[in-house]
C-alpha cells in the first residue's frame, strides 16, 4: 500500500484575473477549487494512474471536512487526524500571473495529533510506499520527517521525501528511497547555481553518496534528471508544451516516479529482469510532471500516456 502524508493540507482556489492590478478591486474570469496539499497531490495523480493510496495528514474546522469530502470523491481513502481546534488553510494561486500564490498559515498541530499520527505509521509494513512531501506547520518538531524515518527503520518501508533544506538533510543518513528536490532546492542545499542538466547530475549525486537511494531532481523547462541506487545517470529534456499551470507538477513527478517503478517491477517479472526499472520510473516521472504542468488541473493517465508514449522503453 502508498501512503502519503499531508501535514498541512488545503483547499487550493485557482482564479485566473485579467490584468490584475494591486490596489484595485479585481474580479476573476475563471475559477476552480481542489484539495491540495503535496501528499493530497501525489495521492491524486497515483489514483489517475491507477494505484491505489491512503491519505493521511492533518485536518481542522469547515475547511478540513471538505477537504476530506473531495478527496474521498476522487476515490481515495483517507485517515486524517482531526485536530479540535482551527481550520484547514485555503490558498489562493492566481493562474497566469507569474505564479502568484497566497497561501494560508493553518492550524495548529497539537501532542496529541502527532502522536496519533505516529501511531498510524507504526502499522506500516514490509514492502509499504511513504511519502512524506512538503514543508511542515507550526506546532511540530522541525526534525519531524527524521524522527519518522527512524521509527521506521526496521520495517523496510520505502521512503519518499519530498522537502527542501535541512528537512531533507537530516533524513539522508536514513537512506530514503526516493528524493526530489527542485533545482532551487539543489542549489540551496550546496550553496550553488544549477546551471544545467550536466550540473543538477554532479550535485544529485553527491546526495546519492550522502545517503538517499535515488534523486530525482525537477528542472522546471529544461526537464529532469535522476541517479539511481546503482548510480547510474538519466537526463531528459522536458516534453513540448504550453505551460498553463505548475502548481503539483513536482507532486506529479512523484507519483509518476512510484507508478512508473512499480509498473517497471511487474515488467521485470514478465520478461525476467529484462526491464530498466529506474528508466521506467524517471520517464513516467517526466511525462505526468509535464502533463500536470501543460493542464489546469492535475494530470490524467490518457496525458501520462500521450506524453510517455514519446520516450523509447523496450
Amino acid at each position: 500500500m502508498i501512503y502519503t502524508i499531508t501535514f498541512n493540507p488545503a483547499l487550493d482556489y485557482f482564479v485566473t484575473v485579467q490584468d490584475f492590478s494591486l490596489g484595485k478591486t479585481n474580479r476573476t474570469s475563471t475559477e476552480h477549487m481542489l484539495a491540495g496539499g503535496k501528499g493530497i497531490n501525489v495521492s491524486t495523480v497515483l489514483k489517475n494512474l491507477g494505484l491505489g493510496t491512503t491519505a493521511l495528514g492533518f485536518v481542522a474546522g469547515f475547511t478540513g471536512e471538505e477537504i476530506v469530502k473531495r478527496v474521498q470523491a476522487l476515490g481515495i481513502s483517507t485517515d486524517f487526524v482531526k485536530l479540535p481546534e482551527g481550520v484547514s488553510r485555503i490558498n489562493v494561486k492566481l493562474l497566469g500571473s507569474e505564479g502568484t500564490e497566497i497561501n494560508g498559515m493553518g492550524p495548529v498541530i497539537t501532542e496529541d495529533a502527532l502522536s496519533q499520527l505516529l501511531c498510524q505509521l507504526g502499522k506500516l509494513q514490509a514492502g509499504d510506499i511513504l511519502v512524506l512531501a512538503g514543508s511542515i506547520p507550526a506546532g511540530l518538531p522541525t526534525d519531524i520527517y527524521k524522527q519518522i524515518l527512524h521509527n521506521l527503520a526496521d520495517k523496510e518501508v520505502k521512503v519518499v521525501v519530498d522537502a527542501a533544506g535541512q528537512l531533507l538533510l537530516n533524513t539522508l543518513s536514513y537512506h530514503p528511497f526516493l528524493i526530489k528536490p527542485n533545482r532551487d532546492e539543489l542549489g540551496e542545499i550546496f550553496d550553488v547555481k544549477i546551471e544545467d542538466r550536466a550540473m543538477a547530475i554532479t550535485y544529485a549525486q553527491k546526495l546519492r553518496q550522502m545517503g538517499a537511494k535515488n534523486v530525482l531532481v525537477s528542472l522546471a523547462g529544461e526537464g529532469a534528471v535522476l541517479v539511481d541506487e546503482n548510480g547510474q545517470e538519466y537526463e531528459s529534456p522536458a516534453p513540448k508544451g504550453t505551460l498553463v499551470n505548475g502548481v503539483g507538477a513536482g507532486d506529479s513527478m512523484v507519483a509518476g516516479f512510484l507508478a512508473g517503478y512499480i509498473e517497471g517491477r511487474e515488467k521485470q517479472e514478465e520478461k525476467s529482469n529484462t526491464t530498466n526499472v529506474y528508466l521506467e520510473a524517471f520517464y513516467t516521472a517526466v511525462a505526468a510532471g509535464s502533463a500536470s504542468a501543460f493542464s489546469k488541473q492535475l494530470a490524467t493517465r490518457e496525458q501520462v500516456e500521450a506524453l510517455r508514449d514519446v520516450f523509447p522503453i523496450e
